[in-house]
């Protein structure tokens, strides 16, 4: 369970169509000791540490897999590490 798989979902009208992906993958022992604790938090009750925000429906989310548990979390309250490993690819 150190790896998170990530994928960036939403956005504008569903950003890029069915065949653009945007995924990524991070080792959690690569991130900081903050952004560990992030992680924990947004996994032990997303929607307390991550509030969806009013009037951004086109914002982008990412869900993320850790093991057999995903949440899903607006663009926000993922940390930039986590944001930044994800690439877009054509599938």
């Amino acid at each position: 369970m150190d790896r998170l798989k990530i994928e960036r979902v939403g956005g504008f009208a569903g950003f890029g169509g069915p065949h653009l992906k945007s995924r990524g993958e991070v080792a959690l022992s690569d991130l900081s000791p903050a952004d560990q604790k992030t992680v924990e938090q947004l996994f032990a009750d997303p929607k307390k540490v991550a509030p969806a925000h009013p009037g951004q429906a086109d914002a982008f989310s990412y869900r993320i897999t850790r093991g057999a548990q995903t949440i899903e979390v607006p663009e926000h309250a993922v940390p930039s590490t986590i944001r930044n490993s994800v690439k877009d690819v054509l599938e």
